[in-house]
């Protein structure tokens, strides 16, 4: 009994212990007297305090940095890198951004991988500097809007303006305790990690739906880095900034120089109202497929041209949709057309021929509606994760389904025949240096080839990446394919022999450069 006592005593006092836990505030190393709003005050002070801050009016960077180009490497990480210089003007006092940037671009063909671009992106849109104007990208709105309200300049000066500013538990950060400052921007929840030593922000998090690459992540995490802290004109300014999304750095840029009101040239900001007005309106990467336009490749072989295509081939036995690109409502549209055009036949497969992310914008979608979908091998373990990738801050159709179905996936290591017939078509992994994550579908009967992302012929006739092109004469020969004409996702139908010429006349031109 008494030994049953004891332990009724032990219990009870963990109990209270935890109980007590749980009611003790958050622990704020640095700020264990302070308010939030004190806590963010000393953080303010130690940039130079809240006045100067305020005071500025516009600041300039002139950068220079690099991005690891995670949606387009084609052998996964580690990842191919583009690089940039330039100038950001930030125009605070009337929410504006500038950005003049020279970009070296690794992918581009030869003697094309250096450019330069103007973005201007205002309060009522934003475009890219040209012979005319274009539109920029809802990606580009977000990312300029963001650097106004939290980049360092204005990050301190946002969170105390914020009506749900509070503190969060307490973080270690580079092996340093860090209070944590929490407040809602724009509905997105964000938090700051104060040093408790020096009370300088040294990082930013918010998690939300990109309107870039990332977008197919859904719920993404992103964390950007302050460092290499500089005193200019009495503010300590943090001159190098690392975002590190999902826990995989992404990019890194450095500030050569800072300078703080500047003078502003108002020619630099003007915008064509129209053009700008169509940047907002754009639906981003949540596009809908449309089937007004179809290319009929083969009797019941449909192709549907775009910036990435779609194709439907009608098999005995069900329908066979060649590409879930974009997003779901684009495959969603995809679906629906292929129903309404064969209507007494099920979608029996989905193939999905490349792990490059619009790519496989639609496979979600696809999952949801319980479809086999046909992956190359390697891709498996992307895929994976972005199947079950969160999906809560804008959820998707496989989101809404409890509980989430298990993809069907059926997995392309070598050849693989898929139906029987005149449309009949044979998966072949094309496993070149540049191609290995990606696999081609044959119509045998037809003589005909969908060679996934790897051909494009520019508008002045010649091959867009020649390297991808001739891994995918290798692997026809290889693999031994009578092929009379070959198309694929950025490219309509074109003569193979007019490919396999334009290869070589790009291999004699590449073999002649200095």
């Amino acid at each position: 009994m008494r030994e049953a006592r004891l332990l009724v005593v032990v219990v009870t006092l963990w109990l209270a212990a935890v109980a007590g836990a749980r009611e003790q505030p958050p622990q704020r190393p640095g700020c264990e007297r302070e308010s939030v709003e004190q806590c963010a005050g000393l953080a303010m002070d130690a940039m130079g305090g809240r006045e100067r801050l305020e005071q500025v009016k516009s600041v300039r960077l002139q950068n220079i940095g690099h991005t690891l180009l995670m949606e387009q490497s084609y052998r996964q990480d580690p990842f191919i890198t583009s690089y940039s210089r330039g100038v950001t003007t930030l125009d605070l006092a009337n929410q504006r951004v500038l950005i003049v940037t020279h970009s070296v671009w690794p992918e581009s063909d030869p003697g094309q991988a250096e450019s330069d671009s103007t973005l201007v992106v205002a309060p009522d849109g934003g475009v890219y500097r040209g012979q005319p104007d274009s539109p920029c990208s809802l990606a580009n709105i977000a990312a300029a809007r963001e650097a106004l309200a939290l980049g360092p300049a204005r990050l301190l000066l946002t969170a105390v303006a914020a009506p749900d500013l509070h503190f969060e538990g307490s973080e270690m950060l580079r092996s340093t305790p860090h209070t944590v400052l929490a407040f809602s921007w724009q509905k997105i929840p964000v938090r700051v990690l104060i040093d408790s030593f020096n009370h300088l922000p040294d990082a930013v998090e918010m998690t939300q739906v990109f309107h870039d690459f990332w977008y197919f992540w859904g719920d993404v995490q992103q964390r950007i880095y302050f460092d290499n802290y500089q005193l200019f004109n009495g503010i300590t300014y943090p001159t190098n900034q690392v975002v590190e999304r999902n826990g995989t750095l992404w990019s890194s840029r450095q500030a050569l120089n800072v300078e703080f009101n500047v003078a502003i040239d108002e020619k630099a900001f003007v915008m064509d109202a129209k053009t700008a007005k169509q940047s907002e309106e754009s639906p981003g990467w949540n596009r809908p497929f449309r089937a007004d336009k179809d290319t009929v490749l083969a009797s019941d072989v449909v192709l549907f041209p775009g910036a990435w295509t779609s194709t439907l081939v009608k098999q005995s036995d069900g329908i066979v949709i060649l590409e879930a690109p974009i997003s779901g409502l684009y495959t969603r549209g995809v679906v629906e057309e292929a129903r309404k055009r064969y209507p007494e036949l099920p979608i029996k497969a989905v193939l999905s021929t490349s792990d490059s992310w619009p790519h496989t914008g639609g496979v979600r979608y696809a999952v949801a509606q319980h479809f086999p979908v046909y992956i190359l091998d390697l891709n498996r373990p992307l895929l994976d994760k972005m199947v079950w990738a969160p999906h809560t801050l804008d959820p998707d159709a496989l989101a809404m389904m409890k509980p989430s179905p298990k993809p069907n996936w059926k997995i392309v290591s070598g050849k693989q025949v898929l139906g029987s017939g005149e449309n009949r078509v044979e998966l072949y992994p094309l496993r070149g240096a540049s191609t290995e994550r990606q696999y081609m579908v044959y119509f045998p009967e037809y003589r005909l080839l969908y060679a996934s992302d790897t051909l494009v012929i520019n508008d002045d006739g010649t091959l867009y990446d020649p390297e991808l092109t001739y891994e995918v004469v290798q692997a026809a020969k290889r693999e031994k394919l009578p092929v009379e004409t070959v198309f694929a996702m950025h490219q309509t139908p074109v003569p193979w022999r007019q490919v396999v010429a334009l290869l070589g006349k790009a291999q004699v031109e590449k073999a002649h450069q200095p």
